[in-house]
């Protein structure tokens, strides 16, 4: 469920904290209803009242979320006020707080340098890896596919509903177009290098020029080292002062997004040419919008540094979003054609249960202003909770901000993914055990590695994609739409997580039993 790193374990009390309200609590639920209230004002006042008014944020805080997106659909040409509107509500919802002294967010950014000793230093690893970029392959079920298979299970996942055609052709072109992995003229910046799920062991075998940003550990560097001396890849990562031979460098390595932001974003402006930055860094609850929040600081200095920096983010399939009008018509079309057994089974539990179990995941389509018409699939996970959905979608929010500003913006829709901290859920685990019954495919953390590495290689390579600015869109939330991988939650008849229960009790039985697979 989304990319995964080391949680901060910063104090909540220092570094970059929530705003005091009027009774002294730092709650992110009553910025998250403000935030979300100010990006629905440019587009349907009635719903930023209601999402301003909300008491029960926690409880339907989904329901706001699709409005967002509905309402979008709706006003295209409102879109960038929206998204520039919620940002500039974010960052009045956070503060900088340090040694007692609490500063806004541009005031903490922009502060002089006081003690250079708080100020990051480079250590630089080198991979003795071959001098050519390894090809891409995909690690998939025991199996390394490359050349035609690759291709077979490509149009597999296309043909399933597991992957949009978009995403299908990208994938295709990449495997057409090995030159684009030799990275060796970009510099990428990780943001969350050591996430789970994320693209360093791929870079590394790419020739890429890399900066990397996690958290102090010395097991965390340990692994981002290994991986960088097997490959081909040069790799700058923050220290706190000047690596000796005497020195652990992985014991002096990583900084603190969270306590160290204004640090790491001049450290990362430091290095001249264009920069490719992904926000991949990712902790539990509140510390994850927070978190998001930090990246998207540094991020920020980049882009008013050089105007060709370009953006990168991984969005989660358990979200909302719009979907083409042929995903939509799709989605539709299983619903009704659902089995007549099913059909009967399900009418007495939706009955007994007011509906809330095997909802239809499209029931209409909507249409933009110029006639274009979208459905809105809704496979939000409540049980991630409210904090988790406003951290992905201020970062649609900075990807329509800045792609309106002529930045190249790479968002890709990435499947759910069995990751440490997904599997450590046993009601999430025991879901994405048992979603192949309705068409959902959760994938290994290799195989979504080397998906979203290469969509990203191809959306920084190609301009027919739609993180080129200068691509015409029919409509803003069209970046969302295109190169979705979104392991079939935009396909399945049913809203997700009205089918999941069921879904999980499987798993449970296929997890318990051997050999017990349906």
């Amino acid at each position: 469920m989304g990319v995964q790193s080391n949680s901060s374990a910063a104090p909540a009390q220092q570094g970059l904290v929530f705003r005091r309200f009027s009774d002294g609590s730092r709650s992110s639920q009553r910025a998250g209803g403000a935030i979300v209230a100010a990006a629905l004002e440019p587009l349907e006042p009635r719903h930023a009242a209601l999402a301003r008014q909300e008491r029960y944020w926690r409880r339907t805080y989904g329901t706001h979320l699709r409005h967002w997106v509905e309402d979008a659909i709706a006003a295209p040409l409102a879109v960038p006020a929206s998204a520039a509107g919620a940002l500039a509500m974010a960052g009045h919802s956070l503060r900088w707080l340090q040694a007692g002294e609490e500063l806004s967010l541009p005031q903490a950014m922009q502060a002089p340098v006081a003690d250079t000793a708080g100020e990051l230093l480079t250590h630089t690893l080198r991979g003795a890896g071959a001098a050519p970029p390894a090809p891409w392959t995909v690690p998939y079920r025991g199996t390394r596919l490359s050349g035609d298979a690759l291709r077979r299970r490509i149009d597999a996942w296309e043909q399933r509903g597991i992957i949009e055609a978009s995403a299908a052709a990208a994938l295709h072109r990449c495997s057409r177009n090995p030159d684009w992995f030799d990275l060796s003229d970009r510099t990428l910046v990780l943001l969350g290098a050591g996430s789970e799920a994320g693209p360093l062991p791929w870079l590394a075998r790419w020739r890429a020029n890399l900066l990397a940003v996690d958290l102090t550990g010395a097991a965390l560097w340990t692994r981002i080292g290994r991986s960088v001396e097997a490959g081909n890849a040069t790799l700058h990562l923050p220290v706190p002062r000047r690596v000796r031979k005497a020195d652990s460098w992985v014991d002096l390595a990583g900084a603190d997004l969270l306590l160290q932001t204004p640090q790491i974003a001049r450290w990362v402006c430091s290095f001249g040419g264009a920069l490719d930055i992904a926000a991949l860094a990712y902790a539990d609850g509140e510390r994850h919008v927070r978190l998001v929040a930090a990246m998207d600081l540094v991020q920020q200095a980049a882009c008013a540094t050089r105007p060709d920096t370009s953006l990168a983010f991984l969005a989660t399939p358990t979200d909302v979003f719009a979907v083409p009008r042929a995903t939509a018509l799709a989605t539709m079309e299983a619903f009704r054609r659902r089995p007549v057994i099913s059909r009967a089974a399900q009418g007495p539990l939706r009955l007994a249960y007011g509906k809330r179990f095997f909802q239809p995941n499209v029931s209409a389509l909507l249409a933009a202003p110029d006639g274009t018409e979208y459905g809105v699939v809704d496979s939000l996970v409540l049980q991630q909770g409210p904090n988790y959905a406003l951290a992905k979608r201020l970062q649609q929010w900075r990807a329509l901000a800045a792609r309106a500003g002529g930045h190249r913006v790479s968002l890709n829709v990435a499947p759910s993914t069995t990751t440490a901290s997904v599997l450590s859920n046993r009601a999430l685990a025991a879901g994405f055990a048992g979603a192949g019954l309705f068409g959902i495919e959760a994938f290994r953390p290799e195989t979504t590695s080397a998906l979203m590495a290469a969509l990203w290689v191809h959306d920084l390579r190609c301009d027919e994609a739609a993180a080129n600015p200068a691509r015409a869109l029919a409509h803003p939330l069209e970046l969302f739409m295109d190169n979705a991988c979104h392991g079939g939650m935009w396909r399945c008849p049913y809203v997700p997580r009205t089918a999941l229960p069921f879904a999980a009790a499987l798993g449970w039985v296929r997890r318990k039993i051997p050999g017990a697979s349906g």
